[in-house]
């Protein structure tokens, strides 16, 4: 145990160094370098600690080991804007046009996990990891604003008009799971207290002060002052995961888990930005996983994966939401329509269903082989372009491969690599319809890890 606790005090703020790793939306699509291999398939063939974090019943299977890796993450994505038809003319407010490829493209992302035998039937584990992240910066452009037939028309710098527009979204959890099995080790039941933190910023957003809670309440005579531009604003929260496992013979097993809505401190920085004031969870998700092994050397897995963003208002609440708030000027007699309230618009973000499939191929008794992909509709409706250049997580499909090399007696380095294919999506601004934007990500993801086996 003390190995894991002094790692994670030396890696705590590594985690908070930039958090990202290829995504489904902004959730991680895999967590531990044996599952990014797969593309985050194997939940029901356990092969490595990180497994708690997915399903903590896996933990019976595994063996005692402490494993570390360090993900270099770089996500490429972009942004642009046709010209406007009608600025001046009803297009009250466009965007550019532009055409803007965010910075900050590469992330380092360490982890760490570790589990040990209680006694032959129940196993204790920890881990500290990241399980999702956005950050974005759009350096240059403009937007024009008019207000209405015959106002003046003005353009300002930068995506929102004022200047330098993005989100930094960060989140590190700690895992305490433990895991029960039954004598013969056909099924176990697992269970983890999930406690987590995330730090959030914002800026180049202060335009949309009119259409927030605080300026509608005032009457126009209060500005917001926890918009845009605020810093750092950090949260902290916490849920649990439960997981079952199902190993009734040694060809076949099956896995179910499911981690709870994280429920986070408010982000009081942003408190005019966010639904609720500032309320910012981490989405529900669940997995069910399936493994076929024709032969001893062989592993065959399908994992579906269902993660609940409509059910966070923040991530989920459409932007037209905002046409209910009174000060957007479209009839709206309500509020907590407006940013900070509690119905206040988000990035309007479906839920997402991914199904993963992967296959491990053992080569010799060193050398083990893993190859994977993955695909999920992404959660970004054509109607929601106008926040989401802020967040463009677009990608829907992943390839994956892995490898792993026997070290000695007690040790095992792993490598993998995925690929998430470039992703274009398109649709109207929200408040100029005649003008289009396009978003365009796509990912790499080349991950490093070493086990200590006990």
């Amino acid at each position: 145990m003390k190995i894991i606790v002094r790692a994670a005090a030396s890696l705590a703020p590594l985690m908070f160094a930039g958090l990202a790793q290829a995504t489904n939306g902004y959730l991680t699509d895999a967590l531990g370098i044996k599952s990014e291999g797969l593309a985050g398939a194997g939940s029901a063939d356990p092969e490595e600690a990180m497994i708690m974090a997915t399903n903590p019943a896996g933990l019976a299977y595994v063996g005692e080991r402490t494993e570390a890796g360090l993900n270099l993450f770089s996500p490429i994505r972009s942004y642009s804007t046709s010209p406007s038809l009608a600025n001046g003319n009803g297009g009250a407010f466009t965007i550019g046009p532009n055409s803007i490829t965010s910075g900050n493209k590469i992330f380092p992302l360490p982890y760490l996990a570790s589990e040990w035998k209680l006694d032959p039937q129940n196993t204790l584990g920890a881990s500290l990891y990241a399980r999702g992240g956005m950050d974005t910066s759009w350096k240059g452009g403009s937007a024009t604003f008019a207000p209405g037939p015959g106002a003046p028309v003005t353009t300002f710098p930068g995506t929102y008009g004022d200047g330098t527009a993005g989100v930094d979204l960060m989140q590190a959890f700690f895992n305490l799971s433990i895991a029960h099995a039954n004598v013969d080790h056909t099924f176990s039941a697992g269970a983890s207290a999930v406690l987590a933190a995330q730090r959030f910023s914002a800026r180049g957003l202060a335009n949309f002060a009119p259409y927030t809670a605080v300026f509608a309440a005032s009457g126009g005579t209060q500005m917001p002052t926890a918009l845009s531009n605020n810093g750092s604003a950090t949260a902290f929260g916490g849920g649990a995961s439960l997981g079952l496992e199902w190993h009734p013979d040694p060809h076949f097993s099956a896995a179910l888990a499911y981690t709870s809505r994280i429920y986070m401190s408010k982000l009081t920085k942003y408190a005019d930005l966010f639904a609720g004031g500032g309320s910012f969870d981490i989405p529900a998700n669940a997995t069910l996983g399936l493994t076929f092994k024709p032969v001893q050397r062989v592993a065959l897995s399908l994992d579906v994966q269902e993660i609940l963003y409509k059910d966070v208002a923040a991530v989920g609440d459409p932007i037209a939401s905002l046409f209910g708030c009174p000060t957007v000027g479209a009839g709206g007699t309500n509020i907590q329509n407006c940013l900070g309230g509690n119905h206040g618009a988000g990035f309007g973000w479906r839920d997402m269903t991914i199904y993963k499939l992967g296959m491990r191929f053992q080569a010799t008794d060193d050398w083990t082989g893993r190859v994977g992909v993955s695909h999920g509709n992404q959660p970004i409706p054509g109607s929601e372009m106008t926040f989401n250049i802020l967040a463009p997580g677009v990608v829907e499909n992943h390839v994956a491969l892995g490898l792993t090399r026997r070290h000695g007696e007690n040790g095992e380095f792993n490598v993998s690599l995925t690929y998430a294919a470039n992703k274009t999506i398109s649709g109207p601004n929200t408040f100029d319809p005649t003008q289009t934007i396009r978003l365009a990500m796509h990912q790499l993801d080349l991950g490093f890890g070493y086990a200590w086996l006990r």
